[in-house]
């Protein structure tokens, strides 16, 4: 069968299409039995537990995931295992969030006994408000659907998107009323990028003492592009007698002082410096660095103290390596 592209990009719309519409009509479940479920898992002592089954099951870990890296625990247990075992994990002081479109999974349905046994609040999420699962919760959000997105009408495409996208709305509206913060945010995610654009301070990444550039204002020409070839960074500080930055001397410094045929051994550093240059303070996020460095169009940075004073140095290739990028 021959593939043609016009036709792909009609499919694809159209699924686009069909899914967009399943999210738009989600706006007329956010109702009392959504703000119920938000209260449940507000007051939880313990952890939401976000069960499900196949595709679902996928959609409540994920679910599970985005709760708990928001300032609500929760992880997830898979309902097959759950009555093997697993149901152990859940204490009288949780709250159990079920998913099922059908809302009649077997797995599920079979540790709903259980689940009343153990007296917890159990939030439904289900594509039909008359099932077992629906009419057995304590509270249940109906994410159900016109169609799916599947011309066959089989393959879960627009109910588990409305499940993730109820999902995250119930996710972000506790963030908001717990007043989780950017920093709350990254104590959840302290590695890869993410964690490390929140986390990583200046500090943690300049170069310090005598990895420093920097030589006196009396210096001549010459004795800055000994200092920058030695370092490493791209460019020296200029300080004064009490290590206070009067000014940098940076590789474009050089470039264009170049194009004025001066003599290094005897021009002074000042007549080529650039005075009042950008700096930046060691409790600085190394990410404001970054952000600094893109809007100035520079590749480095001096780091000063209060009064001033030159403790660190940092570059671009600093904030690579660091994975700020």
């Amino acid at each position: 069968m021959k593939l043609h592209n016009d036709k792909l990009r009609e499919l694809a719309l159209a699924v686009i299409q069909v899914e967009s519409q399943a999210i738009t009509a989600l706006a007329g479940q956010i109702n009392e039995s959504f703000v119920e479920a938000c209260q449940l898992m507000f007051n939880c002592k313990g952890r939401v537990v976000v069960i499900g089954m196949g595709k679902s099951g996928h959609i409540a870990g994920k679910i599970a995931a985005t709760l708990a890296s928001t300032g609500t625990p929760a992880f997830f247990v898979h309902p097959g295992e759950a009555s093997h075992g697993d149901l152990g994990m859940i204490t009288k002081q949780d709250v159990v969030l079920a998913l099922s479109n059908s809302g009649e999974t077997d797995e599920i349905v079979t540790i709903l006994p259980i689940i009343k046994r153990l007296d917890v609040p159990l939030i439904a999420m289900t594509g039909n408000p008359k099932s077992t699962l629906a009419i057995f919760a304590t509270t249940h959000i109906n994410v159900s659907v016109a169609q799916e997105a599947c011309p066959l009408g089989l393959a879960p495409t627009s109910s588990t998107t409305a499940a993730l996208v109820m999902g995250d709305a119930l996710a972000v509206s506790l963030l908001e009323v717990r007043g989780f913060t950017r920093d709350d945010f990254a104590m959840s995610h302290p590695g890869g990028t993410l964690g490390k654009r929140l986390l990583l301070r200046v500090a943690d990444v300049m170069h310090e003492n005598g990895a420093i550039p920097a030589v006196h204002q009396s210096a001549f020409i010459s004795e800055a592009l000994l200092e920058m070839t030695e370092k490493k960074l791209g460019m020296t500080a200029i300080v004064e007698d009490n290590n206070k930055l009067t000014g940098i001397f940076t590789d474009g410094d050089l470039r264009r002082m170049l194009a004025k045929s001066l003599d290094i051994h005897t021009t002074s550093i000042t007549d080529v410096m650039t005075p009042n240059c950008t700096v930046i303070k060691a409790d600085a996020l190394a990410a404001e660095a970054m952000q600094i460095m893109e809007q100035k169009k520079i590749n480095a940075l001096i780091v000063v103290d209060d009064r001033q004073h030159v403790i660190g140095a940092l570059n671009m290739h600093d904030l690579i390596r660091a994975g700020i990028v």
